[in-house]
């Protein structure tokens, strides 16, 4: 672990460097585009076989797509999954995106009309654990928004309680393989899978470098990658719930970042003790420890204005503040993907229940994307309708501005309509 102090004479600079902003490694970003390519001409004969060279669990194009109905899990998961689903569902239908119209200063009536998207494709992470949570949090959106068709990329083999969720959240069709070669399948089209018009959902550094290769080919809808959090903190504090939420998001694994930026000398102190208290009780230990080791900062600030400033450079997916005016605190902060205000707001009520998606920007990506918003499932359209009355009105100002353009057919396709074929 790691610790920054604002005495340090190299603090800015230091500060600075915890963005985790950061270009691809070229191996990396190499690899990927050679499996997109292969995807592309090989269909699913080659993404089967770039799938089984990866994964433990090898499968065949027969196994790709799961089409049996999902086991209906236990009464207290299936509870706790339907209530969640339930909260996403309400928070967002409430911000389905409305389409309008009004009149401008011609009289011509203009808007915008949105529509779901017709195709989406979504990633769901599987790996270490079976995320339930990132398929309530994605792929409810897209049904609440109304597409129709929902296809779901997971790593196999397909864990029963995670395929229960996928299904209940609203996919209507489920394919069995991850990665870089999923995003290429979901993007590029093979037999098995019709390509989407937009990508989204969380993964690796892999999946992250596919959907960046395949955008313009499809949308997608941000770049989150390794999980991040940050706690701002002052004497106020409870280090054991500091602790914990510091470990809740180190159980992501060890690309995983956690910050602990405070006031307090002695709350840093309390909480590098209650991390090693509580870490001995966890499962995931190896995790655990080895992503404290790698990724985790713990900065001393003088005053919570320099601790804002520090979360500002930092830009992180969740930030805690645990501080007293927390929730006046929260609207100065600007660059984030979540906030947790006050003690009991644990980072994991947002991952799971809350109701706002848990896919947010990672990476320093924060300072310019938002988190997953319904609105991501839609399309816009202008729409633009000028009677005689309100072009007659307007068509001073459309030729101007097209003469004043060098654009000649332009301005003549104003003008014919009034019987004017000359030039002014």
């Amino acid at each position: 672990m790691k610790q920054l102090s604002y005495r340090q004479p190299d603090f800015a600079d230091r500060v600075r460097e915890l963005n985790g902003a950061a270009e691809t490694p070229r191996e990396i970003t190499q690899q990927v585009r050679q499996i997109i390519s292969q995807v592309k001409t090989g269909g699913d004969m080659a993404l089967v076989e770039i799938n089984n060279r990866f994964s433990s669990t090898p499968i065949t194009r027969a196994e790709l797509t799961l089409k049996h109905k999902p086991r209906v899990p236990g009464a207290k998961v299936k509870e706790a999954l339907t209530l969640a689903r339930r909260n996403i569902e309400k928070f967002y239908r409430a911000r389905i995106p409305k389409s309008s119209s009004g009149k401008n200063a011609e009289g011509a009536t203009v808007g915008e009309i949105y529509q779901p998207l017709r195709r989406v494709g979504i990633y769901v992470p599987g790996g270490t654990a079976p995320l339930v949570s990132s398929a309530l949090m994605t792929v409810t959106l897209a049904k609440t928004a109304g597409v129709p068709e929902i296809v779901v990329c997971t790593p196999g083999p397909v864990n029963p309680v995670l395929y229960y969720a996928i299904r209940l959240a609203g996919a209507t069709e489920v394919y069995q393989v991850g990665g870089a070669q999923a995003v290429a399948a979901m993007a590029c089209g093979t037999s098995s899978i019709r390509a989407v018009n937009k990508i989204y959902g969380p993964g690796n550094v892999y999946v992250v470098e596919a959907k960046r290769q395949v955008f313009g080919r499809v949308g997608i809808d941000l770049l989150p990658g390794p999980s991040e959090v940050a706690v701002l903190a002052d004497d106020s504090a409870r280090p054991a719930f500091v602790a914990a939420d510091m470990l809740a998001q180190a159980e992501h694994g060890p690309r995983s970042r956690i910050f602990l930026v405070s006031v307090s000398e002695r709350l840093i102190e309390q909480v590098r003790a209650e991390l090693e208290r509580q870490i001995q009780s966890l499962d995931r230990v190896q995790y655990l420890r080895e992503t404290l080791n790698l990724g985790c900062w713990f900065v001393l600030v003088r005053d919570l204005k320099q601790g804002v400033a520090v979360i500002e450079q930092i830009a992180p997916e969740h930030l805690s503040l645990a501080c007293k005016g927390a929730r006046k605190l929260a609207a100065e902060i600007h660059h984030c993907g979540g906030i947790f205000v006050g003690d009991y707001s644990p980072v994991a009520a947002g991952d799971y229940a809350a109701g706002p998606s848990h896919v947010y920007p990672t990476g320093g990506s924060a300072v310019t994307f938002s988190g997953l918003t319904i609105d991501q499932f839609f399309r816009k359209t202008s729409f633009i309708h000028y009677d005689k009355a309100a072009l007659q009105k307007g068509a001073k100002t459309i030729e101007t501005l097209a003469l004043a353009e060098g654009l000649t057919a332009h301005q003549r396709s104003v003008a014919i309509r009034f019987g004017n074929h000359e030039l002014t």
